[in-house]
């Protein structure tokens, strides 16, 4: 098999394409940033890991080198005013490694969208599947919402029926959009794959029906066993307005969600099913939007996620990691740390350790860690609701509400760094150590670089709730771990 190169593999769709590539016999090299976030995954092994960004010629260049074909499924969520130019940058970069490298096929996953007027986000990626067939050979998927657990257009409809009986929404809430399962979108990249000439040209994907959007909530709550939202269009809802709603309501950043609904304003449907003439459906068929969502719960009750949206786009990235201790000299810092000491395992006690945020909200005062993500929403921040990947297990890179996961060494240490708005950085780290008369010492770290007058009063002003909450989660922990012990 040859040679072929993905970028995205950290990504939503990426991180679910590599496995199914290498269980085809490829050879899979991988794009990324930071290699360390692909310590934990599974197919880590399996993989040639390039590090490097795609604004990097020299290193794009090397991942390109000898590569058959390469994956392009990257694209910006960023609300930054010049993501569109940066797009078509690291496309143009892209597209001259690959011609340079004798590279046979790109293929890039884009976005439907109707005729005429696009929004930014719609445009540019038109834009990018442009700039890349003007130098090599490119095959350009275009596909609507995908459907599928962690995916951001599912957690999108999911929470807003989840939460609203009622539903006020914006006149877009019925139009039409073609929604297509996350296997079947992975069912054309895989066979892209296989295609015994390069192609070049747009192909549209998608799922068997249209819906509207308010059919598609109407939908997930019969699938899901939930009373199905009234949903009323309403005129005065503008985009703006509807992209702050999203944002309160949902895990999405407002950044994602503004992407999201702009892309919703027209009709987003399938303009032909010539993908057929080129790539077959399924042999078992497409899977039609119930099923999908079916199917996306039944991996969420599992604890089965494969990969989340949410993991896929870090606020800042890369991380600024923490400092070593030595490096704080003549830096403000401020620190709140607790000890406690177990006679669970330290394996045990890793355990429930891992359970932080999700189910289990930090096991001390869970309202108050709400009241919180509820402040980070209203201040446009992640806010407490990014589901997490696995319900008791985490892995570098993985989030839990506005936490992302820095650091991680099995029944050792868990550090999670802040992505919530606050005038400073701020990490929350737990370390574990046996102790010689067989109990196990926990340490929680609480860490915080003010940044400016606003950062120190920031830490001030939450430092009265710092003491009543960090002690009652230190004990609570302990407690939990003792608990699990008694009960095997």
């Amino acid at each position: 098999m040859s040679l072929i190169a993905v970028t995205g593999a950290t990504g939503y769709i990426g991180g679910r394409l590599v496995p199914r590539l290498l269980r085809n016999g490829h050879q899979v090299r991988v794009f990324t940033r930071d290699a360390q976030r692909l310590r934990d995954i599974p197919w880590h092994d399996e993989v040639e890991i390039i590090e490097g960004d795609l604004e990097d010629a020299e290193a794009v260049n090397r991942l390109c080198r000898g590569v058959a074909l390469v994956y392009y499924l990257v694209h910006s969520m960023s609300g930054t005013r010049n993501f569109a130019e940066q797009e078509k940058s690291c496309a143009a970069i892209m597209a001259r490694a690959a011609k340079q490298q004798g590279v046979e096929q790109v293929v890039y996953l884009s976005g439907l969208h109707p005729q005429g007027q696009l929004s930014e986000h719609l445009a540019s990626r038109v834009a990018v599947g442009k700039i890349l067939a003007s130098s090599v050979d490119t095959l350009v998927l275009q596909a609507g919402l995908v459907i599928g657990s962690g995916s951001a257009s599912f957690e999108m409809i999911r929470h807003l029926s989840d939460v609203l009986p009622v539903m006020p929404a914006p006149r877009w809430v019925t139009n039409q959009v073609q929604p297509i399962a996350v296997r079947d979108a992975l069912h054309y990249l895989v066979c892209a794959a296989q295609l015994k000439e390069p192609v070049q040209g747009v192909y549209d994907i998608g799922g068997p029906k249209a819906y509207s959007y308010a059919q598609l909530m109407k939908i997930y709550a019969r699938c899901a066993g939930l009373r199905e939202p009234s949903v009323w269009a309403l005129p005065l809802l503008t985009p703006r307005l509807a992209s702050h709603w999203v944002n309160l309501v949902t895990p999405l950043p407002r950044t994602l969600a503004s992407a999201l609904v702009q892309s919703l304003q027209h009709d987003c449907v399938m303009g032909s099913r010539e993908i057929d003439t080129l790539i077959p459906p399924p042999a078992e068929g497409l899977c039609d939007y119930p099923r999908a969502v079916e199917l996306a719960l039944e991996k969420i009750e599992a604890d089965a996620v494969e990969t989340t949206w949410a993991t896929a786009h870090p606020l800042s990235s890369p991380a600024e990691p923490l400092p070593s201790d030595p490096q704080w000299a003549g830096r403000k810092s401020y620190s709140d740390v607790r000890r406690a000491t177990t006679t669970a395992s330290a394996p045990e006690l890793f355990q429930v350790v891992q359970r932080l945020g999700g189910d289990s909200p930090y096991f001390a005062f869970p309202t108050l860690w709400k009241l919180r993500g509820l402040l980070d929403k209203l201040a446009g921040g992640v806010g407490s609701r990014r589901t997490r990947r696995s319900k008791s297990t985490l892995a570098l890179g993985d989030v839990l509400d506005w936490w992302r996961v820095e650091a991680l060494q099995q029944d050792r240490l868990l550090r999670l760094r802040a992505e919530m708005r606050v005038p400073g950085q701020a990490w929350l780290e737990y370390r574990l150590s046996p102790q010689e008369n067989g109990e196990t010492e926990l340490v929680q770290r609480a860490v915080y670089f003010p940044r400016g007058l606003w950062g120190r009063c920031y830490w001030w002003a939450v430092y009265p709730f710092h003491g009543i909450i960090f002690p009652a989660t230190i004990k609570n922990i302990v407690t939990a771990a003792e608990h699990d012990n008694q009960q095997v």
